[in-house]
């Protein structure tokens, strides 16, 4: 193994926090990472990484050698790709982390034509509403949904989140439309535990706020599960459109308080901001941009 092959894996041990989770990222045996990594201070004559029973830190020597060494294997990497960029098939292993809602329902399909379209290219994905670690757990990028609070990540615009609140008819028959935000406080309300705050935000024609405290008696973590006991005349439920978007074209669900506006938000594809793009991922990203276009297909009609 060169030195190239060497300081990917010196890069991977100090971004994955140690030997072992790198080990598990690249498929390797954790003793062929632990010799790649004294093969390299070998050849450098120096401790890179200061290793006791327990912990791992980088030495002075070490810093400095993985914040070169990270250019170096970069530069490399946009080379291969500028020599490589006009091919069609990609190569190579894409490790991507999406929510599972939103992943199963509506990225199914372009992970599936991306697939087809590049049959020697890996796709690792993960399906968790978990925000993942991109550097610490081996993400090439990550799909994301709101409003992104992290300076380190750079993100790219893929497609407009939309909400709604809505009821199930036989709901609203028993117990009413509610025709005001203060209404809301008299209905049963199913909680997205997601929202950690738990407040609905409506802005009425004239533009002022109507905070409404989302509390009821039925709390989940997942979209599609609340959306069911909507169906089933649970409450009122406080949804993007890409969960419920079928369940009211069905009339399923019928939306309330439409003359409020609701929070819009984007759906973005999210990847460190001190690493480089790979090409693999950029295409991926300019595939998802492209799937999608500028108006979700799920909100067709119902705006």
């Amino acid at each position: 193994m060169g030195q190239l092959e060497e300081m990917q894996i010196f890069i991977r041990i100090v971004e994955s926090g140690g030997i072992g989770k790198a080990a598990e990222q690249l498929n390797l045996a954790k003793s062929a990472v632990s010799r790649r990594l004294a093969d390299l201070e070998s050849r450098l004559a120096c401790k890179l990484i200061q290793r006791t029973t327990r912990t791992s830190s980088l030495t002075e020597a070490g810093k400095l050698y993985y914040e070169r060494a990270l250019k170096v294997v970069e530069s490399v990497e946009e080379m291969n790709s500028a020599i490589h960029r006009d091919e069609q098939q990609l190569s190579g292993t894409l490790r991507v982390a999406v929510p599972l809602s939103f992943g199963l329902a509506h990225l199914t399909s372009a992970f599936d034509a991306f697939a087809k379209t590049h049959p020697n290219l890996v796709l690792k994905i993960d399906f968790s509403d978990r925000e993942v670690d991109m550097v610490e757990e081996g993400f090439d990028l990550a799909f994301r949904i709101g409003e992104l609070k992290d300076a380190s990540i750079q993100a790219r615009k893929i497609v407009p989140i939309r909400f709604v609140l809505c009821a199930s008819p036989d709901y609203l028959q028993q117990c009413g439309e509610p025709q005001t935000p203060e209404d809301l406080k008299s209905h049963k309300v199913l909680h997205y535990t997601g929202d950690r705050n738990g407040v609905w935000h409506l802005t009425d024609s004239d533009g002022y706020a109507h905070p409404v405290q989302a509390s009821g008696q039925i709390h989940a973590n997942n979209g599609d599960f609340l959306r069911q006991m909507a169906v089933s005349g649970h409450g009122v439920i406080f949804s993007p459109t890409f969960i419920v978007w079928q369940s009211l074209r069905q009339g399923e669900l019928v939306p309330v308080l439409k003359e409020y506006q609701l929070p819009f938000i984007h759906a973005y594809a999210v990847y460190p901001q001190n690493r480089y793009l790979s090409h693999k991922a950029r295409v991926f990203i300019d595939f998802l941009v492209a799937h999608f276009g500028n108006q979700a297909y799920w909100d067709e009609g119902l705006f």
